[in-house]
């Protein structure tokens, strides 16, 4: 595993710190179940993490390795059910929290697909359930070219021979692992995760280091050394009970609006997510100034891995003002924030954590989580029709971990449509369905302005 790939493993000790995510695609119609069993098998093939099990190190010595799974199982992985009538969608997201929510078994590659009939009007939906250590959102959109098609009647693609599953054992001793270490049998962290981990220990050293390093270690400790609670009066509870919501809302008009008021895609979302939780605060008779979300920002290059990513921090006004206004001001706030992540990632502050007991960075990450009022990520998807084993994607909602913070709001552009998947800890937030129309209203409000 790389090492943030091996602290997002780690921090799962801590349940409310899961990684876990999923995708909701609903479906014209039912696909060919055996056809796509046999796409998603060609799958595991193409993309190996889907035929690996995490095999840890003993006492944390170096990060987890990736090793086949002899004993796979396309059926344990690929699984069919259907809905009870009348087979709505509440239905359908009720029964995708409860997927999420369960834990994976952590002898097995880490992932899951159900494939769900009995949705309404004839319809159906794949429910695709992914730890984060196998890929990010970006990634996860790559690795959907290997299932999906762009004809509903395309060709079926011939089968690919998976290889031997090469011999492991789990068997390994702390003294096997020390010789291994010591051997140089093991990954390395990169020049910068190297020298970042110097820095941290020693910041006497950041003005004699590389202006990389020096940037990628001030970014961390900015981010370790956040303290300030979130902000929120209402969303202050925390548990593990999970409720899903989806989202809707126009590509064209709201990238059109965004370019118009000097701004991206990404600023109209941030605006739109900050303007609901307003909204939703004022309703409840608690108007609040400011919240904080988090953003994922990608790191990815040609080189990059299954997973490269950071976050930006952003301080967001949520007071009562023009939805132009809050845009102009989330832009301009959310340069800042960007320029102050990690230049490294998530690989620079795991540097550091791959030298701390996991004890301990799990307080660290839930007193970090716990700075944040709400978390948002925005993934690129596809403008044009995609099918899956002769069935039509129609829309394509993500959920995106909480990771301990009131709600995730996690959007992927999908065929003209701006689908959002709305992940809540029903422990703070007390009303989805308020804080669902308030983001559907802000969305309006603002593809409004579109000239």
């Amino acid at each position: 595993m790389s090492d943030a790939e091996a602290l997002m493993w780690r921090l799962e000790k801590d349940p409310f710190l899961s990684s876990g995510f999923a995708n909701i695609s609903v479906l014209d119609r039912a696909p060919d179940f055996e056809r796509l069993r046999r796409r998603f098998d060609r799958t595991s093939v193409a993309v190996p993490r889907l035929r690996h099990r995490v095999q840890p190190m003993p006492a944390n010595l170096s990060a987890p390795l990736w090793v086949d799974d002899p004993n796979f199982d396309i059926d344990f992985h690929v699984r069919r059910v259907a809905l009870p009538k009348p087979g709505t969608m509440r239905q359908l997201l009720d029964f995708a929290t409860l997927v999420l929510a369960d834990p994976f078994d952590r002898s097995r590659p880490l992932w899951q697909l159900y494939v769900v009939e009995g949705l309404r009007g004839g319809k159906a939906a794949l429910v695709l359930k992914l730890h984060h250590v196998i890929v990010d959102g970006e990634a996860g959109v790559q690795m959907a070219l290997e299932y999906l098609d762009f004809q509903r009647d395309a060709p079926e693609l011939p089968p690919l021979t998976a290889p031997a599953p090469e011999a492991t054992t789990n068997d390994t001793t702390p003294g096997d692992a020390l010789r291994e270490l010591l051997a140089g049998g093991f990954r390395l962290p990169t020049a910068i995760a190297r020298q970042t981990r110097e820095l941290l220990l020693d910041p006497r050293q950041i003005p004699e280091a590389s202006a990389a390093a020096a940037h990628t270690v001030r970014g961390v400790i900015t981010q370790l050394s956040e303290t300030d609670k979130a902000r929120s009066p209402l969303w202050t509870g925390r548990s593990l009970r999970r409720h899903l919501e989806v989202v809707q809302a126009p590509f064209h008009e709201t990238r059109d609006a965004a370019r118009h008021l000097g701004g991206t895609l990404n600023h109209a979302f941030v605006a739109a997510a900050a303007e609901a939780a307003g909204r939703y605060h004022a309703e409840r008779g608690t108007p609040v100034d400011d919240l904080r979300t988090s953003m994922v920002v990608s790191t990815r290059t040609d080189d990059s891995g299954a997973n490269a990513f950071s976050f930006a921090r952003l301080l967001v006004p949520t007071g009562e003002m023009p939805i132009a206004d809050r845009f102009i001001e989330i832009r301009d706030r959310a340069a800042a924030a960007r320029a102050a992540s990690p230049a490294g990632g998530m690989d620079a502050v795991a540097a550091l954590a791959a030298a701390l007991p996991t004890s301990l960075i799990t307080r660290l990450a839930r007193a970090q989580s716990q700075t944040i009022d709400f978390a948002t990520s925005n993934v690129r998807g596809t403008p044009v029709p995609v099918y899956v084993a002769g069935a039509e994607l129609t829309a394509n909602y993500p959920v995106g971990p909480l990771a301990g913070v009131a709600f995730n709001l996690t959007l992927l552009s999908h065929v003209g449509s701006l689908d959002m998947g709305v992940h809540i800890d029903s422990g703070a937030v007390d009303d989805p369905v308020l804080l669902r129309t308030c983001l559907e209203r802000a969305f309006k409000e603002f593809a409004a302005l579109a000239p």
